[in-house]
């Protein structure tokens, strides 16, 4: 039975108890601020840190003349402070530490730097001479994909499509802001900092500053969200390492909410072309799905949009490709959903097109080319149940009885329209390791480096412990997010629990059988150890996704353009359900970033100074309450023995997946017209009601 249990953590957050990251003070904690580039692309000439240096707050000025030498970095934005070349504005060329916060901050306003500029290139555009043909996409997926004939089958077709698709950059914006205390004692380090993954942290620090990663201590007991910008090592974590090493004492790095765009990594903007051949009955006879996007000059990621559409739907022949720009811009990273986002924004608008050129209802449509194996690969499906979160999706949103007519409902002058989407969303795991102890006063302590983000990791692990050992959930303590714990993979992909939560079932089960044997609890406790390297390989032979619907009712005011949202459902099929409380909340939240992302996130690449314009939330917009009046996420009772025995799919990110496909179909119903390009906007409603 799927429990339904508070957030272990909840009181200590909502009461301030919580330490995040920037709430560290360590004795004689001092402030380090970093210093962005003005330019797009050149090298720094000169450094004036004379007047900066002259307040006796300002510590230490670091550039890449001063700065602590690193080793070499498997990521190159880590290489902070190592040399003059500038590849995009909002790099950083310096950092400012100082015994306050204010000084720090005012010295590198102060900071004079003098560069020599080079012509920039930052326009993503269809034909760009350095388009290129990457070797693999993000995820480790191939760039290219044939089978069949495409031209063909698409020329001798009944029905056609071609239409390309739109989207901006995109930025992650969690509630709290990159940030990072770090301590040197001797050659070992400590750095509290805001991350996913303190074992990828550690491991990034050791290599950057030649130590052995048991000399690097990293703790992230609580982190303010990240949606993926903080799945690895960014530059703060390293500035403040190299501040502290640099004056001899801790210090505290919080970067400003206006850096984020630059050095967090963003979702890249895409132009998506999808073709999809049909006959008269609606059946694909051919799909095609060609992805141009982009990334920095010192890194290449690659979102794998298309990657999507070789699960989705029956294609006996297809072409999904990847191209990618290298551009003078700051390095794209995983956002949310990478790929599965951006990529079924246009499939699934295309889907909606296609049903119109059918005749055909798009929930129908979906149905027809339900899949009986995965179409790339050939695998089964370890359990796929789309359809029947179409089929109750459509129930309980009243979809029957639906004018098909765009523009048919009407209520004075709000125009009204219901639109759907499917979403998908692969089952990852990664190995991880845990230790489970039996103490003499009849408790267990959960020990696993596990990152939990918001999300409720803490509690869905005492649950999983908890079941495995037959005891009452307030019998099981949590240690989590510290890097001298067992190992824990990353809190990315939507692969925690079933990652953390295999390795936690495996060492309570084992601890129980132990137990049950008569085995005694001394007085420093019974611990067991499990690690599952060998074991998440299994499964293997199957393809493993969760599935969803979304359904989304939204109206467009006649005379203003204004669209809002009035009611978005989701209903997903994504494994076994460990908590239903954290389970609605992730499931709510993507889809309220879907609504987001639909609505309202506009990012705009300014091509004269090479940078994004919108670098605060009082300019780059989110949905808050008053865009989603009415949420509502249910899901299927779903057990897959194939993916672990917990049963259970990610789910953090497979409820954004399909929203903004959903809504633009909507506002298609609704209005006529089709929005290629999202932001839904204002301005593109007046334009096509006029």
């Amino acid at each position: 039975m799927t429990a339904d249990h508070v957030r272990l953590e909840g009181r200590a957050k909502v009461t301030g108890a919580a330490r995040y990251a920037a709430d560290r003070r360590p004795a004689g904690a001092v402030y380090g601020c970093p210093v962005p580039a003005t330019i797009a692309r050149g090298e720094v000439v000169a450094v004036d840190s004379d007047p900066v240096l002259a307040d006796p707050q300002v510590l230490a000025v670091l550039t890449h003349r001063n700065a602590p030498r690193l080793g070499e970095a498997d990521d190159p934005t880590l290489a902070v402070l190592q040399g003059a070349r500038v590849a995009h504005r909002g790099q950083y060329v310096a950092l400012v530490v100082a015994g306050t916060p204010e000084a720090a901050e005012q010295g590198a306003a102060r900071l004079r730097v003098e560069y020599a500029p080079e012509p920039h290139d930052v326009a993503l555009v269809e034909g760009h001479p350095g388009t290129y043909a990457p070797e693999l996409a993000n995820g480790g997926h191939p760039a290219d994909r044939l089978r069949g004939d495409f031209d063909t089958a698409y020329a001798a077709a009944a029905i056609r499509l071609d239409a390309t698709y739109r989207t901006g950059p995109l930025h992650n914006h969690p509630m709290e802001p990159h940030a990072s205390t770090a301590q040197w004692d001797g050659d070992r380090l400590t750095v509290h900092d805001s991350s996913q993954g303190g074992h990828g942290v550690r491991r990034a620090l050791a290599a950057l500053f030649g130590l052995p990663e048991e000399h690097v201590l990293v703790v992230n007991e609580h982190v303010g969200g990240g949606f993926g910008a903080k799945g690895t090592a960014r530059p703060n974590v390293v500035l403040a390492a190299m501040g502290a090493r640099a004056v001899g004492r801790p210090v505290r790095l919080a970067l400003p909410r206006a850096h984020l765009a630059a050095v967090a990594g963003h979702r890249a903007p895409t132009v998506q072309r999808v073709r999809l051949a049909a006959g008269p009955d609606g059946r694909i006879e051919a799909l095609a799905h060609e992805i141009l996007t982009r990334s920095s000059t010192l890194k290449e990621f690659v979102e794998q949009a298309a990657v999507p559409a070789r699960v989705m739907y029956r294609s006996p022949v297809s072409r999904t490709t990847h191209r990618v720009v290298r551009q003078d811009v700051p390095t794209p990273s995983w956002m949310r959903a990478p790929g599965e986002c951006p990529g079924m924004f246009a499939l699934e608008s295309a889907m909606d097109e296609l049903a119109l050129a059918c005749d055909l209802d798009p929930v129908e449509l979906r149905l027809r080319n339900e899949p009986e194996t995965e179409p790339d690969s050939g695998r089964p499906f370890s359990s796929r149940h789309l359809a029947e979160c179409l089929r109750e999706g459509a129930r309980r949103f009243g979809w029957a009885g639906r004018d098909p007519r765009p523009g048919a409902r009407r209520e004075g002058r709000l125009l009204v329209g219901t639109g759907v989407a499917a979403s998908t969303y692969p089952v990852l795991i990664a190995p991880s390791a845990a230790e489970l102890r039996a103490e003499p006063d009849g408790t267990f302590l959960v020990r696993v480096n596990a990152a939990d983000i918001g999300t409720g990791a803490r509690t869905v692990l005492a649950l999983v412990a908890a079941e495995a050992l037959a005891v009452p959930v307030e019998r099981v303590r949590i240690e989590i997010g510290r890097s001298d714990l067992p190992y824990g993979s990353v809190a990315g992909g939507s692969s925690g629990t079933s990652s953390w939560g295999w390795a936690v079932h495996e060492a309570a089960s084992r601890l129980r059988e132990r137990l049950a044997r008569g085995a005694a609890v001394p007085p420093e406790g019974l611990s067991v150890r499990a690690d599952t390297r060998e074991l998440v390989g299994r499964g293997a032979e199957f393809a493993r996704h969760a599935f969803g619907a979304q359904f989304a009712e939204v109206q467009v005011d006649a005379d203003s353009g204004e669209v809002r949202v009035r009611r978005l459902l989701g209903v997903f099929a994504a494994g076994r359900i460990l908590n239903a409380r954290t389970a609605r909340s992730q499931f709510v939240g993507g889809m309220v970033m879907g609504v987001s992302m639909a609505l309202l996130e506009e990012s705009t690449m300014d091509p004269l100074f090479g940078d994004h314009a919108e670098r605060d939330l009082a300019s780059y917009h989110v949905a808050v309450n008053a865009d989603v009046p009415d949420v509502r996420a249910h899901w299927i009772e779903e057990r897959d023995a194939h993916v672990s025995p917990l049963g259970s799919k990610g789910i953090g990110e497979i409820g954004i997946v399909g929203t903004a496909a959903a809504v633009a179909n909507a506002v298609h119903h609704a209005t006529g017209i089709r929005v290629r390009e999202l932001p839904v906007t204002s301005r593109q409603m007046l334009q096509g009601l006029a």
